[in-house]
């Protein structure tokens, strides 16, 4: 939050005139905490799931008080860099926080939105077993025409090798999962925020650091899981995110929503 609120003030009392915002970090906190500042803002660009779900309930709610545009659903950004690139950075950054050979691993994708799509072929192309776990009836329908084995959370903690959470929710996977979770179970997160998974819940238990972002937790029953990037994004966490391609598609549907608002 500090590195955020530090954007929004310059020299000579400097203050933005529109916000380009990813997860809806900014846009919060400006509502929250700097309203004053609202006044001069001509609008706000969201390129993210979860910050556009924030902005609908905000508008629902009557407290967005700038206009909006909703550059996530845009098709050259969700089809691409939700999809494409996790389908690249996921694997990378799995690899480089462990270097296990996948092949043969059953990995379990918590979610089967567009970020969830890619993570799941991202694994597929490594070799993997895949499963998905999935609350919508049609997205579950969708991956289980794709080949996946749909299954519950509940289930797939107990034989998962890989856990990733795609969601965009919370408590995805619990401390009570990861309990169940085989010697050495390995669980990351690409969905936006770290609470799709219980990380608050591991600080119980004993916890070494293996190398950075890498941290072996160990339960009273000897069992160890890994955990990556502290269950924040794996792939920036423990690689260097989307390639720059995929990324400047994105970028430039924020610019073109940045000038129409302007």
């Amino acid at each position: 939050w500090w590195c955020i609120e530090q954007t929004l003030k310059g020299p000579d009392g400097w203050t933005p005139n529109m916000i380009l915002d990813d997860g809806g970090d900014a846009t919060k906190i400006i509502h929250e905490k700097y309203p004053h500042i609202l006044n001069g803002i001509n609008g706000l660009t969201e390129e993210t799931t979860t910050g556009v779900h924030r902005l609908k309930e905000m508008e629902k709610n009557g407290a967005l008080k700038v206009p909006a545009i909703n550059v996530n659903d845009s098709v050259t950004k969700s089809k691409f860099d939700n999809l494409y690139g996790c389908k690249e950075s996921l694997v990378d950054g799995i690899r480089r926080g462990t270097d296990i050979m996948m092949a043969g691993k059953i990995a379990v994708v918590a979610g089967y939105g567009d970020v969830g799509k890619g993570s799941a072929a991202s694994l597929r192309g490594a070799g993997a077993r895949v499963c998905v776990t999935e609350v919508d009836p049609i997205n579950a329908l969708q991956a289980a025409m794709e080949g996946y084995e749909v299954v519950t959370m509940d289930d797939a903690c107990s034989f998962g090798d890989i856990f990733v959470t795609a969601t965009g929710n919370t408590d995805v996977i619990t401390i009570d999962h990861m309990r169940k979770m085989r010697d050495r179970a390995i669980v990351c997160n690409i969905g936006h925020f770290n609470n799709e998974i219980q990380t608050d819940a591991l600080r119980n238990y004993k916890t070494q650091e293996i190398k950075p972002q890498v941290d072996e937790i160990e339960f009273p029953d000897g069992k160890k899981i890994l955990l990556l990037s502290q269950g924040r994004l794996v792939n920036l966490g423990n690689a260097t995110g989307h390639p720059s391609f995929v990324m400047s598609a994105s970028f430039t549907n924020q610019v073109m929503a940045q000038i129409e608002l302007w």
